[in-house]
């Protein structure tokens, strides 16, 4: 059995990897020889980043999905020794991420877990969105009908006033500007609204204004960039 599961975090796009990964953290990546990743194609260009002591062919990389039975990551887990690494496709493993389960598993064979710091996308867009960073909920994904996602909004936002909790919930990249025109139809003119496009990369943006104020400047350009919106009411 293993002894120690590192997490170990990826970028959040096209960025040099001093900006995104400490020097401990990408040290700790290249000697590992074991893997646990959601797609091992992205997971080999992760460790062409950080490099690697030994050939890149000779790491063994489990590939992890939403349907991947317990049975298979105990496994991974007990006939492994040494250390072994988890990745996400980005950002933070564990975090809104199937991750959580190895690390789950991992704490209930008794095995170490070590959690290296690397970017998050939903941190660091609370960090610079200016609203409150104390009381927070991430929700994942909005539902992709109109209505649904109209409504689901509204509930939120409902939310928001009650508890005076920040909202931040992500969209599919090609469809963050029809997302973007449902939050000014749906929010209220006070309800203040960040949007923070590509954190840590080329063409990271983040502003914050009420949705009356968006709605007097400019549509940004969201088409097909990663991006995190948060709102507090």
């Amino acid at each position: 059995m293993i002894d120690t599961l590192h997490l170990l975090p990826v970028s959040l796009g096209e960025a040099a990897i001093e900006q995104w990964l400490p020097a401990g953290a990408r040290q700790q990546a290249s000697v590992l020889k074991t893997y646990i990743a959601e797609n091992a194609k992205t997971a080999r260009a992760y460790l062409k980043q950080t490099g690697t002591e030994g050939p890149i062919q000779d790491i063994t990389i489990h590939t992890l999905g939403a349907k991947t039975a317990e049975a298979d990551i105990r496994c991974w887990l007990t006939e492994t020794s040494g250390a072994i690494g988890l990745v996400s496709e980005a950002g933070c493993p564990a975090v809104a991420d199937p991750g959580a389960r190895v690390v789950l598993l991992a704490h209930q064979l008794g095995i170490q877990v070590v959690p290296w710091v690397g970017p998050s996308s939903i941190l660091l867009g609370l960090m610079a969105s200016g609203l409150d960073g104390q009381r927070f909920t991430f929700h994942g994904y909005v539902p992709i009908a109109p209505a649904e996602r109209s409504k689901q909004i509204k509930g939120w936002e409902q939310l928001s006033t009650r508890h005076n909790q920040t909202q931040l919930f992500i969209e599919t990249p090609y469809r963050n500007m029809a997302m973007f025109a449902t939050l000014l139809q749906t929010l209220n003119p006070g309800t203040r609204l960040c949007i923070a496009r590509a954190l840590t990369t080329g063409d990271e943006w983040i502003r914050t204004d009420t949705i009356a104020g968006w709605k007097r400047q400019p549509q940004p350009d969201l088409d097909k960039f990663p991006t995190l919106f948060l709102f507090l009411a």
